[in-house]
């Protein structure tokens, strides 16, 4: 859905960039610009049989976020389905189409040139016949109010839909004006391709025999499509071939849209960063969840700095020895603080662990320095154990015999899942926590296959051990890091991408280079380049890693123990190659950087951490950064009688997605 370029168009984006354009308040400035916001969660749909958990939620939170970072209640519309706990002094409504039209309207007449108007969605999208023919006699792309009904013959459209053209509309007439736009949709109109058969997820999506929309329905002839012209800024849920989903936040029972909560802990925590960093950042801890869904942003304000009068800070305030901030600013139980007695500068007063953690508020654990007032997370608590959820059949009729894999697979585990075994193609596929088979393609969701002389529960045993070191691995490196968008990055990452062909089982020769675009992806025999630099004042020492698809975690530089030091400024090339016979999938590059200790100069490489034999060899190195890490990933009573430190060594971690596709883009 690009706006602008009809056809095969990124999950909700040309009609909904058109939404977002009214966000674009969030990319003003220090300037005396008024900031205005449409906020639409539809949790209760009135006609349809579609009912989600987590839109009014996410539109509190997006209220509140938007609140803290300084703008008045006054200036916001809120229409959700649940009206409680609205911020005093919003106009607040319900989400049907004639209350969304009323505020866009509204809005239209109160913005002035220079401001900027922030339009936000979370609910249901879907597809439906091109009613106006500017999508090449294809689809429109539609968001749906809470009255919205099945489709309408007479009419040849969904009943109270609201349509990309018109939202397009809308979006021009107030661009044409010297009005700065943005977009955030928390949905998506992607229902092909995918089957969830297990997972706790939702996905925000209906597909057209939902909506009653007949088989073949005719789309109007073609006609131009009408691009956007104008500062704007959208950012999506999901890529246009992926779901948008739901989820409880951990055991409060409170339902969220993935890419709304991840949304509003960046916002809150990076007072200075720009859309582009800010999407990043979310992508990162959304890829870390229990779905691979990735945003997707676009605009001519993607780079510019989100509206920056906003007041955050990334410490947070403590009273009575409680964090005023809980799940939903992204604090989990054991996590460590440093403490501080002001909100920015200082010297650290102390260190602390986070007890029982609700939604806005933790516990701070053990005696406190006097004058603490102040909280700052430096590390992520330990890695939980794998999760599984129970084994589910993806084709209860396909007429294959389980029961050895049934008997093999191991009891499931209490709260929200990492993995669900789906039982397909006679073995188990290990679907991400959301439950969709093959979220990326046929095969993209990892097979156990079983080996020369090997059991069934030998082949799980062998697969889940991989899996948990992987998982676990990623996100105590991402705990570790402490990356934030408030400061410098020590390092700079550019990916090159140099496309080959396949020929059977072996390559091609490389042809031109051209910039990486992770949403396009990568194909068999692709060659990925990377060029690294130390942008920071001290020298790094650098590590590359990759996690497949199947959860395997390899080393890829440096090799056979080269130096892997950079002085400050200097850059060095790292090139790998997606192997012939790939299948779908979607995997990561990991470049990891530690400051080099002033006080013994000893070499850090990580590489050796990934696989769990070269974690085990690696911790007898005396290392501290894998010591403190292998303490991280072991019990925690386990890791204190060993003396790890609690405090990390300082640590970088920028990630790459890389999607693979099975054949030549």
């Amino acid at each position: 859905m690009r706006l602008g370029a009809k056809g095969n168009l990124p999950c909700m984006k040309r009609g909904l960039a058109l939404l977002m354009s009214s966000v674009a308040l969030l990319a003003a400035g220090p300037a005396l610009a008024e900031v205005r916001a449409v906020l639409v969660g539809v949790s209760d749909y009135l006609v349809l049989d579609a009912d989600l958990k987590g839109p009014a939620n996410d539109v509190r939170l997006m209220a509140e976020t938007l609140q803290g970072r300084g703008l008045d209640p006054a200036a916001m519309t809120i229409l959700s389905s649940d009206l409680a706990g609205l911020p005093e002094g919003a106009a607040k409504g319900q989400p049907t189409r004639e209350g969304i039209l009323a505020a866009m309207a509204a809005v239209s007449v109160a913005a002035q040139p220079g401001d900027t108007v922030l339009f936000y969605f979370s609910g249901h999208g879907a597809q439906a016949p091109d009613a106006s023919g500017d999508e090449g006699g294809g689809y429109d792309e539609i968001l749906l109010p809470a009255d919205a009904a099945g489709w309408k013959g007479a009419v040849g459209g969904v009943e109270n839909a609201l349509i990309d053209d018109e939202l397009q509309t809308w979006a021009q007439g107030l661009m044409d004006r010297g009005v700065q736009l943005v977009g955030l949709i928390d949905a998506c109109h992607s229902a092909t391709g995918f089957r969830a058969v297990g997972g706790q997820g939702v996905a925000r999506v209906l597909a057209p025999e939902a909506l009653g929309i007949p088989e073949g329905a005719a789309s109007a002839p073609a006609t131009a499509a009408l691009e956007l012209h104008g500062e704007y800024v959208f950012l999506y849920s999901s890529q246009s071939d992926e779901r948008s989903f739901e989820y409880p936040l951990a055991d409060s029972g409170e339902w969220h849209g993935e890419f709304t909560l991840r949304l509003a802990q960046v916002l809150t925590t990076a007072p200075n960063a720009s859309w582009s960093q800010v999407l990043a950042t979310a992508a990162e801890a959304m890829v870390q969840g229990p779905a691979r869904q990735v945003p997707e942003g676009e605009g001519p304000l993607l780079d510019a700095q989100v509206f920056g009068t906003g007041a955050a800070e990334a410490r947070l305030p403590v009273k009575d020895a409680i964090v005023q901030a809980g799940l939903l600013r992204g604090l989990a139980e054991g996590a460590e603080v440093a403490l501080y007695a002001e909100g920015a500068g200082g010297a650290p007063l102390g260190t602390a662990t986070l007890g029982k953690t609700g939604l806005r508020e933790a516990m701070l654990l053990g005696d406190l320095p006097e004058g603490a007032a102040w909280a700052e997370v430096i590390a992520a608590p330990p890695a939980d154990p794998l999760t599984l959820a129970a084994a589910v059949r993806a084709d209860p009729g396909d007429g294959k015999d389980y029961a050895a894999w049934e008997a093999a697979l191991p009891a499931p585990g209490a709260g929200a899942p990492d993995l669900v075994p789906i039982l397909v193609d006679g073995t188990v596929a290990l679907a991400n926590g959301d439950g969709v088979l093959d979220p990326e393609g046929p095969g993209s969701s990892p097979r156990v296959e079983l080996l020369a002389d090997e059991t069934e529960a030998e082949a799980l045993e062998r697969a889940l051990a991989q899996a948990a070191h992987g998982l676990r691995l990623r996100e105590t490196l991402a705990g570790a890091s402490g990356r934030s968008l408030t400061g410098k990055q020590a390092i700079t990452v550019e990916i090159e991408r140099r496309p080959a062909a396949a020929a059977g089982d072996t390559c091609g020769a490389a042809g031109p280079s051209e910039p990486a675009d992770p949403a396009q992806g990568a194909a068999p025999c692709d060659q990925l380049w990377l060029t690294v630099t130390n942008a920071s004042g001290k020298m790094q020492d650098v590590s590359v890693l990759y996690m497949a698809a199947d959860f395997e975690v390899q080393p890829i530089w440096p090799q056979r123990n080269q130096a892997n030091r950079l002085a400050p400024g200097e850059s060095i090339r790292v090139g790998l190659q997606i192997e012939p016979g790939t299948t779908a999938g979607l995997e990561e590059i990991w470049v990891l950087a530690v400051p080099m200790d002033d006080e013994n100069g000893q070499r850090i490489d990580l590489t050796r951490l990934a696989s769990p034999g070269m974690t085990r060899d690696f911790a007898s190195a005396s290392d501290p950064m894998a010591l403190w890490l292998e303490g991280r990933m072991t019990d925690p009573e386990e890791a204190a009688m060993r003396g790890f430190s609690t405090k990390p060594a300082a640590l970088t971690m920028l990630r790459q997605v890389v999607r693979l596709k099975p054949g030549p883009l």
